[in-house]
């Protein structure tokens, strides 16, 4: 009988024995396969390494440095007070494409660890993210920029999974702890995303939630129960980069950070971007080919793209030097549209002012204003305005509301002040007032352009052309703030004006050197011994009123029109 127990014991510990032999064979013949497959991968992905194009112009020219960026020195002093301070702060960058937003938001964190009193040091990572293509899952099963929890439902959740422990993984907001988070784009964040940001921002911590969770289980790992409990660590500083306007983007975000405004470059600025990029190329170009692509190029990479182009084609008839006919190719075959540069009249006239326009982000243009006046029989007059001015639209509350523009308010604003400042019946003349160049004029900052181009058509006193003007008119004849000014200011200095003339509330001591001469004025009457190009008479008393009857009169009697 022992022998029996023996044999049977035996038996089962060779079969056992054998299963464990298979099973470190197969795991042995399993480990085989897998780096036979992986050296076999690895060989394709060192192939597809080997093998690369030629760097883009782009790639060449991109700033390597604050001294390679063109044009934004009021805007990376004020990133770097932001940033390189003993105490950083958040960052929104607004301005249009191709300006540099992205190359100052990866520059800053290198010059701040420079500083001895940053906070910042060798650790300190910069994260980047494009917001427009941040993914989200409102089950949190996929969000990197918050973080989220794999779950021990979903298929690889590992031990721990098979443990039915969930398994925290970090986001975009904690691998930037210590250093800086840059979203791209933040304008187009999601709104839910939006908020779980706000609160990051505010406590400096991310939590992350799941119905799997147990606060009591003893299985649950140490760390697992800290990041539930207490959250992931989030403390970093966030700079954010739109091209849309600051009034696009939630109040809350932007009471949190401190913005900054990349401007529109100059012509002279695209310029100097066309050069450098030439010589990158090692290409040389006419003036003449400059003169072009700083008339069609609206930004750094608009210049860049088009300075490529022409090259090939320079290079595929075996030349070295970039023409003006090369840049005409390129401009027509890209359907480039020209800045919106305005200039200055060469003269002066006689109802023709220089108003002052803001049509996007920090862009300011040149808005002519034209008016002209013909007397007619007393009280038989008509005001007649064209260009983009007579409703409005808005929306609020889900509702619909078409109003009269702010803009024909303001007119009606200056025939008033017209009426009382300066004795001038509106009713006693056919007035025709025009904005040229098909512009949308909104607001009442055309105020103060729109009665000097009326007064001049009435007085038929001319206009000094090298003069622009900005400012809403109350009915009181006082000048009131309106915004946009510095905008507002650059675009008079491009259009060759000399002196411009804007709100007394809206100066600042800078504006002395803006390299124009800039005027604070109060009311109309100051506007206008600025604005007449001939002012040897107080302009109060420009027609007489006894003239103004005397001539309605002689058009009636000549018309036959009754009284």
């Amino acid at each position: 009988m022992p022998n029996l127990v023996f044999l049977i014991q035996f038996f089962f510990a060779i079969v056992i024995g054998l299963y464990f032999l298979n099973l470190l064979k197969s795991q042995a013949g399993s480990k085989a396969a897998i780096e036979k497959e992986s050296k076999k991968e690895m060989d394709k992905l060192n192939a597809l390494r080997e093998q690369s194009l030629t760097l883009p112009l782009s790639e060449k020219t991109r700033p390597q440095s604050f001294c390679d960026i063109v044009g934004q020195e009021d805007g990376i002093k004020a990133l770097k007070a932001a940033l390189c301070s003993p105490n950083p702060q958040h960052v929104i960058i607004y301005g249009p494409p191709g300006t540099g937003k992205t190359a100052a938001a990866r520059l800053v964190l290198d010059e701040a660890k420079k500083i001895k009193h940053s906070p910042f040091n060798y650790r300190s990572k910069f994260v980047e993210m494009d917001a427009t293509t941040v993914r989200f899952d409102e089950r949190s099963i996929a969000d990197p920029l918050m973080g989220s929890v794999h779950d021990p439902i979903y298929q690889g959740a590992g031990p721990l999974g098979q443990s039915g422990i969930p398994q925290p993984k970090p986001g975009a907001v904690t691998r930037a702890h210590g250093g800086v988070l840059f979203l791209d784009e933040i304008g187009e964040l999601h709104p839910i995303q939006m908020n779980k940001l706000l609160k990051v921002l505010e406590d400096r911590k991310v939590f992350l939630e799941s119905a799997y969770y147990n606060s009591e289980d003893p299985s649950v790992p140490k760390y697992i129960h800290e990041i539930f409990q207490k959250g992931l660590p989030a403390d970093f500083r966030l700079i954010g980069a739109t091209t849309r306007s600051s009034e696009e983007l939630p109040a809350a975000i932007r009471s949190r950070c401190v913005e900054i405004y990349f401007r529109p470059l100059l012509q002279e600025e695209i310029a100097k971007i066309c050069k450098n990029a030439v010589d990158k190329c090692g290409f040389e170009i006419e003036p003449g080919a400059v003169e072009i692509v700083k008339k069609y190029a609206h930004n750094g990479r608009e210049t860049v793209n088009m300075v490529q182009i022409a090259s090939s084609v320079a290079l595929n008839e075996n030349r070295k030097t970039l023409t003006a006919k090369d840049l005409e190719w390129v401009v027509e075959s890209g359907h480039y549209l020209p800045r919106p540069q305005s200039k200055i009249h060469q003269n002066p006239q006689v109802g023709v002012v220089n108003g002052l326009a803001v049509i996007g982000p920090s862009v300011g243009v040149l808005s002519e204003v034209e008016a002209t006046a013909i007397v007619v029989p007393k009280g038989t007059g008509n005001l007649r305005i064209t260009g983009i001015v007579n409703e409005e639209e808005l929306s609020s509350m889900g509702r619909k509301l078409r109003r009269k523009s702010t803009a024909q308010s303001a007119v009606e604003n200056v025939l008033t002040v017209l009426r009382k400042q300066f004795q001038l019946n509106s009713s006693d003349y056919d007035i025709h007032l025009n904005f040229p160049g098909g512009m949308m004029v909104d607001g009442p900052s055309a105020g103060v352009t729109v009665a000097a181009a009326i007064y001049s058509a009435i007085t038929n006193k001319e206009i000094d052309n090298k003069i622009a003007m900005t400012g809403e008119l109350s009915i009181q004849g006082k000048v009131k703030p309106i915004g946009g000014v510095n905008a507002k200011i650059e675009a008079a200095k491009q259009a060759g004006c000399t002196k411009v003339l804007i709100p007394s509330e809206n100066w600042q001591e800078r504006f002395r050197d803006a390299g124009i001469e800039v005027v604070r004025i109060e009311n109309i009457q100051e506007v206008m011994d600025h604005a007449l190009r001939f002012n040897s008479m107080n302009v109060t008393a420009s027609i007489p009123n006894s003239l103004t009857i005397a001539m309605a009169e002689g058009i009636q009697k000549h018309s036959g029109t009754p009284d």
